[in-house]
């Protein structure tokens, strides 16, 4: 009932609203809604992270060997439910009202986060996850490619940036909520308290208009969207690369994600103060630079049409021996490399996903987006998490992490490698639009 009164009301502004103009309070109000759901949505995904050695010690002995490798499966379950469900809903996503899959979607995995809970094996934590997962692959193909459709590619880099400056905040409060309620009430009642937000954000996505201009131009644009549209995404040398890139760095922010609370410990800090202080730096140093690479990559784009791909890779190439001397450096003098490893870290957040944007066809932009989803997280976290907790159960969190670094380097290089491609494929999109 609730979602067809919705889609009549979405309908029935789509043709009030005149073509080609797409209000500012509206876009606005659209930017700070899908805002606030990703802050919410990285809240979840590194509560999980921060209560991992709880969790393993309500599960499983602690002379069980392969006991981090076991919990390092409840980040695969979420993961590989996320990039599976991702291209199915993406395509949806270019077929349909956005917003209500991005409502649905936010209710879904509220929902699921808040039974997390109430898991009292590990069986019925790793389905809870599984339906995570779900929930987020209807939203993270549909959010940023709304954005796309509402902002014009001048202002498009600053606005993905904004989008995104939710990722370090929404992770670092996750870290902090984690830790300090995990030690005080107990990992359930983490998940119990990012519940009920989430399930306000998305039933206000069912009263929002859906950026397409009109219910008979969409009709109109599904019958223009051929198979070669989608081929020639996989044609498109600066949207591989990009893949290619973004795989490799979300290996890096997965893994650290996760396993940042077992290397803290290893490192002999304190649970609550040492995820606190964690929590602290990530919001600084990510928030700043996220916003600041959006912003950086928009200016450079007048002279140098590769920036956001040039943006990316300088980040990374820096963050690299920052991070190997925090490494080395102990604490609380490593919090300082930490800190600038951070940052640079973060710079390519916005100006990697405004690229993908950038070198997509509106038509099927989601459909790009739920692609470069899938492959990301296949061969990004899913395989982070398992194989930094192999690293480390058999050897130690030193030797994972410095494994790490070098994933970094050749993320840089990769990005790099591409600046040269992203003006072309950038062009081809902007002229294949304006006939």
């Amino acid at each position: 009932m609730i979602y067809n009164r919705c889609r009549a009301n979405c309908n029935r502004q789509l043709l009030m609203e005149s073509p080609g103009k797409k209000p500012l309070s509206s876009a606005r109000t659209a930017l700070f809604l899908l805002l606030g759901i990703n802050l919410f949505n990285y809240i979840d995904r590194q509560i999980l992270a921060a209560l991992e050695p709880d969790i393993r010690a309500s599960f499983f002995a602690a002379s069980d060997v392969n006991a981090m490798t076991k919990t390092g499966l409840l980040g695969d379950a979420f993961f590989v439910t996320y990039m599976v469900c991702a291209p199915i809903l993406g395509l949806l996503a270019d077929r349909f009202s956005r917003w209500i899959i991005v409502g649905s979607a936010v209710i879904l995995w509220s929902l699921a986060s808040g039974g997390s809970g109430l898991a009292v094996t590990f069986g019925i934590l790793f389905a809870t996850r599984i339906c995570v997962g779900i929930g987020e692959g209807g939203y993270g193909p549909a959010a940023p490619t709304i954005l796309s459709d509402l902002f014009p590619i001048e202002t498009r880099g600053r606005i993905m940036a904004i989008f995104c400056a939710a990722i370090p905040v929404g992770s670092a409060l996750g870290y902090v909520i984690g830790g300090l309620i995990g030690t005080h009430l107990g990992w359930r009642w983490a998940f119990y308290l990012v519940a009920p937000p989430g399930l306000l954000l998305g039933l206000l996505c069912f009263w929002q208009r859906d950026p397409r201009v009109a219910a008979h131009d969409l009709a109109q644009k599904s019958q223009r969207r051929s198979m070669g549209d989608y081929l020639n995404l996989f044609r498109t040398r600066s949207y591989l690369i990009n893949c290619i890139a973004m795989t490799l760095m979300t290996f890096v922010i997965g893994g650290l994600g996760f396993w940042v609370p077992a290397y803290l410990r290893y490192r002999n800090q304190s649970p609550a103060v040492g995820m606190t202080i964690f929590g602290v730096i990530t919001v600084v140093a990510g928030l700043i630079s996220t916003l600041l690479g959006g912003v950086v990559a928009d200016k450079l784009r007048s002279r140098f049409a590769g920036s956001y791909f040039l943006v990316s890779g300088i980040g990374m190439l820096i963050a690299c021996p920052f991070f190997v001397a925090t490494l080395y450096i102990p604490f609380p003098a490593a919090w300082i490399p930490m800190f600038v490893a951070i940052f640079f870290l973060f710079l390519n957040t916005g100006p990697s996903n405004t690229a993908l944007a950038n070198v997509s066809l509106p038509a099927v932009r989601a459909t790009a987006f739920a692609v470069n989803i899938l492959v990301i997280h296949a061969l990004g976290d899913v395989q982070a998490f398992w194989l930094l907790g192999y690293i480390g159960g058999h050897t130690n969190m030193h030797v994972a992490f410095l494994f790490v670094s070098g994933i970094i380097l050749v993320s840089g290089l990769v990005w790099l490698s591409g600046v040269k491609y992203v003006a072309a494929d950038t062009a081809a999109v902007e002229n294949a639009g304006s006939k």
